[in-house]
């Protein structure tokens, strides 16, 4: 039988050094992203921003049920052998606590000129921008009159017992959500809305079934099993192209008893910064502006996360959401406030 001749021990070497070369490539990236907005909507820009500067991404990203808390607390417990060049947050909240922290750096990317300074950190320590609105998802088979839905205390109406939903806030925009009502509404009525559904979820029949994600949320709306739901306007729209008989409700745009001001719809951007310590910062300044870039913020508005523009200049669908009165909050104070505001909710939808 004719044997193949041997490698020579030149041709071995050769070969194991181009496999550690190889690996060396694979294991030492040009820039570190964590990622918190959903990768189904993230990973292709990521990869495009990887094709048009030749860099090489590691990107990883954030699960489900740990939406925000999970790579914030990795950041948090690598500050002393940082890894993470840039956080793209899905979020604004735990950015500002990262801020506060000293985590993040200073950065004023020109592609952010034209953001409003409300979507900025002063100290130019993160950037707001492609936001989704906090919505009620409504099944129009199960509600004749969807528009009778106008706000957030309609959930507590008991004509819809047991048939509504809103999901667990302890991680995410929920717990954005649940943090900014104590700013918008006050101390006694946030925590009497917040209780009434934590309390309730611990009967036999809830009156407002508490789920584990805006995602399950609009699942059980879409499926038929509930009527409405709050959800996010992105996760809406993955209903809505899938041709699901629901509608979208952007809550309390009408003005309150006596003539009070709209409380509004709460707007949460996206938030992108720099880590203090980024190992590789030239490359993560190029990959901040080019997130920030106009084009950018309009294919995240075409796409199937229907983000919402913060620049009136660029361009969306007429699905996403345009001309609606934002809830009033400081995210400032969102920042400062939000981990012992989540103490107070672990608590309570823990331990209801």
């Amino acid at each position: 039988m004719h044997r193949a001749p041997r490698p020579s021990l030149k041709a071995l070497l050769g070969l194991t050094t181009a496999g550690l070369l190889g690996l060396s490539s694979c294991s030492q990236p040009d820039l570190v992203v964590y990622v918190s907005l959903d990768q189904e909507f993230s990973q292709e820009l990521i990869q495009e921003f990887e094709k048009q500067t030749g860099l090489n991404v590691r990107a990883e990203y954030d699960t489900e049920a740990n939406k925000t808390v999970g790579l914030v607390q990795r950041i948090i417990e690598e500050a002393k052998v940082p890894r993470c060049d840039v956080y793209w947050n899905n979020e604004v909240a735990q950015t500002v606590r990262l801020a506060n922290m000293g985590f993040l750096a200073s950065y004023t990317s020109p592609s952010g000129t034209e953001i409003p300074d409300q979507f900025k950190d002063p100290g130019g320590r993160w950037t707001g921008f492609a936001a989704r609105a906090r919505c009620l998802i409504v099944n129009t088979d199960l509600v004749p009159n969807p528009e009778s839905i106008r706000g957030m205390w309609d959930l507590l109406d008991p004509q819809w017992a047991g048939r509504v939903a809103f999901a667990r806030p302890l991680t995410g925009t929920t717990l954005t959500h649940a943090c900014a009502l104590f700013d918008a509404i006050g101390e006694e009525a946030a925590l009497r809305y917040l209780t009434t559904i934590a309390k309730g979820s611990a009967l036999e029949n809830p009156p407002v079934h508490v789920a584990q994600s805006n995602g399950r949320t609009r699942q059980l709306v879409e499926s038929g099993q509930l009527a409405w739901a709050w959800t996010d306007t992105d996760d809406f729209n993955v209903a809505r192209l899938k041709g699901a008989p629901v509608m979208r409700i952007l809550p309390d745009q009408e003005p309150g008893p006596e003539g009070q001001p709209p409380l509004g719809t709460l707007l949460i951007p996206n938030t992108i910064a720099i880590l203090k310590d980024a190992p590789h910062r030239s490359a993560a300044e190029r990959f901040v502006d080019w997130v920030l870039s106009e084009e950018i913020e309009e294919r995240m508005a075409f796409s199937r996360s229907a983000q919402i523009p913060v620049r009136a200049s660029v361009p969306r669908p007429p699905h996403v959401a345009s001309d609606l009165v934002a809830m009033r909050v400081s995210y400032a104070a969102l920042g400062a406030q939000i981990a012992d505001r989540a103490r107070t909710l672990k608590e309570l939808f823990l331990n209801p």
